[in-house]
Formats: structure tokens, C-alpha cells, sequence
């Protein structure tokens, strides 16, 4: 019944963990609400969270309940949180200490009851120190913590999370179709920067350019080739984490060199132009088996 505070990449599942968390909980029987808050503008978002009361600005032409009434006694999952503006995080800081609420244009205050869920892709623990989200929000917010490993670092749920697409994607009465050798093979030897969105997207469509059955045809380029899904390097391209781009390079070089030899830890060290205690070193490192 705590906070809890959901970090990792974008499109991990992060709100489908957040519903994960409050179906068998003491809350289970009240609402579950969800927000984006990197979506809206301050003075939406403060009319999303808060509700409006009739007059309070142009279109509000009534009264109009908010996520933190309509989830009164459930759970609010709050997405992108580290995208508030500091006047937001204030206002959200406010209604969880004192566990009510001022409508937007409204005088009075309404007491709720509601279990924060939160998410980002950005560590808050550096935005705190580099003065960009308040400290004392931080801590209401992570009370509990939990980590969803990207896609790339889990590629063992690659082939149930194809089956659930497929299952959803495909036309209703049509029999499930088939994947033609090396499709499931070509599908997790990629890195999927994107995560289960970017995967959920291209079973979508595999099933639409597909007759009988599913040929490495359909796949995108990038992963038909053995794309490693990075970011494009060039010179007017974003700034890269370069940790992360060395762990994203390693981590395809040494499954690549492992596949190739047949997993002969010696023959693998070799192609990758390293010792084989270095390759050890950076298996344990990786967490790769």
C-alpha cells in the first residue's frame, strides 16, 4: 500500500507493472487511474490531477472531477514524473502531504486517499541533485523502488511476449500463423531500443504483410540485418550515454561471437580480440549466462 516508484528506458511496461502492483492489493477493489504527465501542459495536466470547477478557464463549462478524486481509495500511476514543471511538482507535493486537493479555480479543498505509483526513464536522483526535481517529492515518491530491465537485458520473455501479440493482432477466427525458419532468431538477436512498444509495433507488422506464414521478408530492414538499434551517429545526432552505448556494443558483440562459435568461451575471446578472463569478466558483469 506504499509508493512505489518505477524506473527504467521507455516502453518496458511500466504502467502494465503499475497495474501489476495494484490488481492484488488492498486497493484492488477501488480505481486504478493513469497519467502521462509528459504530455500535457501545466495548466492541463493541474486540471487532469486536480479536477476544475465550472468558470475556472475558457471551455470549462462544468465541474469536472480529477484522477486524484476519481482514484479516491485506488491507485494513480504517474508516468513520466520527472517532466513536471517545479510550480507541478510543488502542487503534487502539497496533495500528498496533506492528502487533499484544490480544484482548479475552486476555493475549497477535497480530502483524498490515494497510492501513488510513479514512473520515469530518468534517474530522479541526479535531477534532485542537479536542482531540477525536489528533493523532498523524491522521497515521498520512492518509497519503494523497482527497476524494469530493458528489453534487451530480459530477451528470454521475447518469445511469450510475440505469442501475446500475435494472439491480440491476429484476425479473429483466422488460425495463428506459423513463423518459417530463423524469424524467432533474427527477432532476439536485436537489441529493441524501443522495448516491448517497438516489438508490439513490428509483430503488428508482421501479421499484416504475411500470407500463410511469417517470413524474415516481413521483418524491418534494421532487424533483418542484425540491427543493434542504436541511435544514428551522426554529427548533428543527440549526445549519447556513452556507459550505455559501450554496454549495448559489447553486449551484441559478445552474443554475436558466442553464437557464432557455438558458445566455446575460448573461440568467442578470440574473435572479439580479447582474453577469455576478460570475455569471464564481462559476462559477470552483464549478468549474461
Amino acid at each position: 500500500d506504499q509508493p512505489v516508484l518505477s524506473t527504467g528506458a521507455s516502453g518496458p511496461g511500466k504502467e502494465l507493472l503499475a497495474r501489476a502492483i495494484h490488481a492484488p492489493g488492498p486497493r484492488a477493489r477501488q480505481a486504478f487511474q493513469s497519467e502521462n504527465c509528459a504530455a500535457l501542459t501545466d495548466t492541463l495536466l493541474e486540471s487532469e490531477l486536480f479536477g476544475h470547477v465550472k468558470g475556472a478557464f475558457t471551455g470549462a463549462d462544468r465541474d469536472r472531477k480529477g484522477l486524484f478524486e476519481l482514484a479516491d481509495g485506488g491507485t494513480l500511476f504517474l508516468d513520466e514524473v520527472a517532466d513536471m514543471s517545479p510550480e507541478m511538482q510543488k502542487k503534487l507535493l502539497r496533495a500528498l502531504q496533506e492528502g487533499e486537493i484544490r480544484p482548479v479555480g475552486g476555493k475549497g479543498v477535497k480530502k483524498v486517499d490515494v497510492r501513488i505509483i510513479s514512473a520515469s526513464n530518468k534517474r530522479l536522483d541526479r535531477l534532485v541533485r542537479a536542482g531540477e526535481f525536489r528533493e523532498d517529492l523524491f522521497y515521498r515518491l520512492r518509497v519503494l523502488t523497482v527497476d524494469l530491465p530493458p528489453l534487451r537485458n530480459r530477451k528470454e520473455d521475447i518469445p511469450s511476449l510475440v505469442e501475446h501479440f500475435m494472439k491480440l493482432y491476429s484476425r479473429a477466427g483466422k488460425p495463428q500463423k506459423a513463423f518459417e525458419a530463423g524469424v524467432s532468431e533474427l527477432l532476439q538477436g536485436y537489441d529493441w531500443p524501443g522495448n516491448i512498444r517497438e516489438l508490439e509495433n513490428e509483430v503488428k507488422r508482421m501479421v499484416a504483410l504475411s500470407d500463410d506464414s511469417i517470413t524474415s521478408e516481413v521483418l524491418s530492414d534494421h532487424i533483418r540485418r542484425g540491427g543493434r538499434g542504436l541511435v544514428d551517429m551522426d554529427e548533428d545526432g543527440p549526445v549519447q550515454n556513452l556507459i550505455e552505448l559501450v554496454e549495448q556494443v559489447e553486449r551484441r558483440e559478445i552474443e554475436k561471437a558466442l553464437r557464432v562459435s557455438k558458445n566455446n568461451k575460448t573461440r568467442a575471446a578470440d574473435l572479439l580480440g580479447i582474453s577469455r578472463f576478460t570475455l569471464q569478466r564481462k559476462l559477470d558483469k552483464y549478468g549474461m549466462s
